[in-house]
């Protein structure tokens, strides 16, 4: 199968299995933010440390600080090392809210991210990377949040792809 078939059919997989994911969690989602635990309620700002998987914010660790207001920024960082060989990533994302209830949160945003993978010299064939899309983000518990993205990828190899992105964070109220 040609490379950029197998990415066009990769890209349309990862699509369905979002969409999947999304349907199955918000469905049977128990989402409660307690009373005064939203961000802007706080008058201060709440940070959230948890994982993040996204082709445009990158993979790995992630801090995510969520201002008082409308506004929050998410940085992501991931490095596995087997042998010789290394991958890494680092990314960052900014979301802007366009809807926040007592139980979501719907936000959209930028994202850039960078991509290595090899000893030396990097094999990825488009590893700058810059996104924008719309997520959604669910209280799963009293303080650990789930987000689901989907966001129109740019590679820096001129693929352009429109992806998912989950993330899972722990937030410190």
């Amino acid at each position: 199968m040609p490379k950029l078939l197998e990415v066009r059919v990769n890209a349309v997989r990862s699509c369905i299995l979002f969409g999947i994911v999304a349907v199955v969690s918000i469905s049977q989602a128990q989402v409660s933010v307690q009373g005064n635990q939203r961000a802007e309620d706080l008058g201060k700002t709440v940070y959230g440390l948890g994982v993040a998987v996204g082709p445009a914010s990158g993979v790995g660790i992630s801090f995510r600080d969520h201002l008082p207001s409308k506004m929050s920024f998410q940085i992501v960082g991931g490095i596995i090392k087997s042998g010789d060989k290394t991958s890494s990533t680092i990314g960052g994302e900014f979301q802007y809210d366009l809807v926040r209830t007592a139980k979501t949160r719907l936000f959209f945003g930028p994202s850039v991210s960078y991509f290595y993978s090899g000893s030396g010299e990097n094999t990825y064939a488009g590893p700058f990377r810059a996104g924008m899309g719309v997520g959604a983000e669910f209280s799963a518990a009293a303080s650990v949040n789930l987000s689901f993205e989907g966001v129109f990828v740019y590679f820096s190899n001129g693929d352009i792809a429109p992806l998912p992105q989950i993330s899972c964070h722990y937030y410190f109220y």
